[in-house]
């Protein structure tokens, strides 16, 4: 037993043993798990209030679109302030965000409007602590295990799906949704908690020379000028605007295929995530590029069968099923484009590219999220689901013409050092 745990350390933990990365991977899943419960909830009271699923796309897209505008200030902030300092602000003003949220719901006040609000402050924030934790990750651990501290990131940050959706079920089924607002306001508490205890201080370089916005466009420069990243960017886009875009269809799909109100609606993205921390966990421990490659390619086919799967299951057993499956695939392909994104970016401008990357995945998911929700009222949300799913696998079908995709998939060689040498750490 003693030999298993330390191979199981020694392979899938390696970057847990930096006292600096445990504290910042422990606040990260208290703020990922309030985050998917948030989602759950609010998302239930929308569909509550206004008995249709487009509030429910209106509210979510509220909480994910201020990737889009958030991200590239965020990013050109945490490469000029202190990184620490910046995320104990931001899990301060979430729990204040969460906090007013639970009295608006207790007195009433909580309509749709309001809702959608406090969703935009609290997608803010949300966005903004993930591109500054981002930027702080290769800080916090050595160069050579910084491919298993991104990849173990993911993983929190995938199952946390679980941990938040399954937190929030005894409190929707037994009490109210109130008391979800304040077990998440208690979760970022505990997250701002564990971010006063980093002591790594870091920042990037912004070049005094220049002015603010070109210094906050340096990212989407560094971005667009190398075709390896610009082609992950742009894949990374449609694999979230096709297949990861169906938080507005939770309300109606737990509906129609478990019967379960909000407490089914838990139960879905839940599966999402213990197939995503499942996913998370397995990349940790892969070394390989040739391995990484192959598996990229295998989860970008498989994240578009997911979603069809789900469409089709007519049985509550095999919808959860179908869910784990989703999970598995779409936080395998994450992981992969995220960890070699942050190996092939160097740390002066690491806050910024974040910040990029973050525009394209959030943008697309908040803008496909809000369509879908549309769809789903004039079609039917598994409709919507086969759709996105199968223009997903033709999309991967084309990626192959791709020069720069191919090289990735199939890398001539596998030296496991080559990826990270391009970062560099403090």
């Amino acid at each position: 037993m003693r030999t298993l745990l330390a191979t199981t350390r020694d392979r899938f933990l390696l970057a847990l043993q930096y006292e600096d990365y445990r504290r910042l991977w422990i606040a990260t899943t208290f703020s990922a798990s309030a985050a998917w419960a948030l989602i759950v909830a609010r998302g239930w009271l929308a569909f509550e209030i206004t008995d249709g699923s487009l509030w429910v796309g209106i509210v979510t897209f509220a909480a994910i679109f201020p990737r889009v505008f958030s991200t590239p200030i965020a990013g050109f902030l945490a490469d000029r302030f202190d990184r620490q300092s910046l995320l104990r602000w931001i899990f301060l003003l979430n729990f204040g965000n969460n906090t007013l949220l639970a009295l608006l719901v207790m007195s009433g006040h909580a309509g749709p409007w309001a809702l959608t609000f406090l969703a935009l402050v609290n997608g803010t924030l949300r966005a903004s602590q993930m591109t500054t934790a981002t930027a702080l990750i290769p800080n916090l651990v050595a160069k050579e295990h910084l491919m298993n501290g991104i990849a173990l990131n993911q993983a929190t940050q995938q199952g946390a799906r679980m941990v938040g959706a399954l937190a929030i079920v005894p409190l929707l089924g037994y009490l109210n949704v109130e008391a979800a607002f304040w077990l998440c306001g208690g979760f970022y508490l505990c997250g701002f908690y564990q971010v006063s205890k980093v002591k790594t201080r870091s920042t990037g370089v912004i070049n005094k020379n220049q002015g603010f916005w070109t210094n906050l466009l340096a990212g989407f420069v560094y971005v667009y000028r190398r075709p390896m990243i610009m082609s992950i960017v742009l894949l990374v886009l449609a694999h979230c605007a096709l297949t990861m875009s169906y938080e507005s269809l939770l309300p109606a799909l737990s509906e129609n295929k478990l019967g379960a109100g909000s407490v089914g609606a838990s139960y879905l993205i839940g599966g999402v995530g213990a197939g995503a921390l499942l996913a998370s966990i397995f990349m940790a421990g892969v070394r390989s590029n040739s391995v990484r490659g192959k598996l990229f390619l295998f989860f970008a086919f498989t994240s578009g069968l997911g979603p069809m799967l789900l469409a089709w299951s007519s049985d509550p057993v095999l919808s959860i099923a179908a869910t784990v499956t989703m999970g598995i695939n779409q936080a395998g392909f994450m992981t992969i484009s995220h960890t070699i994104i942050q190996s092939l970016t160097e740390d002066h401008v690491r806050g910024r590219v974040a910040g990029v990357y973050s525009v394209h995945v959030g943008g697309s998911m908040a803008v496909t999220n809000m369509i879908n929700a549309g769809f789903a009222d004039i079609f039917t949300p598994s409709a919507v689901l086969v759709v996105g799913g199968g223009v997903f696998v033709v999309i991967v079908a084309i990626s192959l013409l791709s020069p720069a995709l191919r090289r990735l998939y199939f890398p001539a060689a596998d030296p496991v050092s080559e990826a990270p040498a391009a970062s560099t750490a403090d």
